[in-house]
């Protein structure tokens, strides 16, 4: 008897241990950065999450200060106006930007350009005074847009920096690969603390999740329903991985009749119409996930399909939505994507 009440005891005290490590409560803050309200999740000891606070912060404030594209003192902005000019990157990790971002454009054959500045400008999206252009407006546009006549030059030691030089009358706009390469930048810091779970929102669908949830479960991320901005009609599962989505949805306006969306085609200068209404990419880097949602939306479902067949190397995730509805998955989310509640009964066509 005595054995096995001895047992018994043990067993419940088997079982306790688990509830009896502390979960650490939840460090939630909001902030305004790179044109939008970015919010941050963080698991950890007090100490540490505030000084984590304190450099996510002074680090997001650095990037918009050397990205912005209006900011008349920031390194984008000098770029844009320099004449054709050579202008020094400010330290390596933004020359590697720069190269990353050119790199992705090259492997997108130009769905994601990076020159395409000129254009936005011109629909308005920048300032909200939007307008359509003409069409011998748009050719001209058009003809501008071109990150192959981008120069850059690696990094050559202490005494000469990398840097970049445009062709006068070209601009950049990083504003396609910013908030993702700020979400690998801010999660690097993150971990650097010593923080194993959190969760960064950029703000516009972009996403970096640090580990996992304390406990071991992966963070749940609702993918928007673009004809409903305010419902999520999927789930998808991340543990140390981004999501980005691009739609037509988040930035728009209408004339006439006709709605004209913030992602443009830098063959036609003009809003994409490829048959999507949203792309949601997932992988490793926020960057890639930023770039590369981008560009599949202005390659359309068929081209996009392929160039994820095509480029394993690149490391990522798609789900398309079509104009019609339609819901369409890469293999690789198997297990990790769900349809959210009310949307169970659609289809999802599984890619491969």
């Amino acid at each position: 008897m005595k054995n096995r009440l001895l047992c018994a005891l043990l067993a419940l005290g088997l079982l306790a241990l688990p509830g009896c490590e502390r979960v650490p409560d939840p460090v939630e803050f909001t902030t305004f950065a790179m044109d939008t309200v970015m919010s941050f999740t963080l698991y950890g000891e007090p100490d540490r999450t505030g000084s984590v606070q304190v450099e996510l912060s002074k680090q997001l404030r650095s990037l918009e200060d050397m990205l912005s594209v209006t900011a008349e003192d920031s390194f984008v902005y000098a770029v844009n106006h320099a004449g054709g000019a050579w202008v020094e990157a400010p330290d390596s990790s933004v020359l590697a930007l720069l190269h990353d971002t050119l790199a992705l454009c090259q492997a997108t054959g130009g769905a994601l350009d990076f020159t395409a500045y000129p254009a936005v400008m011109s629909w308005g999206f920048t300032t909200g005074e939007h307008r359509v252009p003409s069409p011998e407006e748009l050719e001209a546009l058009a003809a501008k847009i071109d990150y192959t006549a981008v120069a850059l030059s690696d990094w050559a030691g202490p005494t000469r920096r990398g840097g970049i030089a445009l062709p006068q009358g070209m601009e950049i706009d990083l504003g396609a690969v910013a908030k993702g390469y700020a979400g690998d930048r801010l999660a690097e810091a993150v971990r650097d603390k010593g923080i194993s779970s959190a969760l960064l929102d950029l703000g516009q669908s972009t996403i970096t999740a640090v580990g996992t949830k304390p406990g071991g479960e992966p963070w749940r991320i609702g993918i928007v329903d673009p004809t409903r901005p305010g419902s999520y009609f999927a789930v998808v599962e991340l543990a140390d991985m981004a999501m980005g989505t691009s739609g037509g949805y988040q930035r728009y306006f209408e004339q006439d009749g006709v709605t004209y969306w913030h992602i443009l085609d830098p063959d036609t200068a003009a809003p994409a119409r490829s048959g999507l209404a949203s792309v949601t990419v997932v992988s490793p880097s926020a960057l890639t996930c930023d770039g590369l949602s981008t560009a599949l939306f202005v390659m359309g479902l068929e081209e996009g399909t392929q160039f994820w067949r095509d480029h394993p190397e690149l490391d990522f995730e798609a789900v398309f939505v079509t104009e019609s509805g339609e819901i369409c998955r890469t293999a690789g989310l198997e297990g990790r994507f769900f349809l959210a509640e009310g949307y169970t009964d659609r289809e999802v066509t599984v890619l491969e």
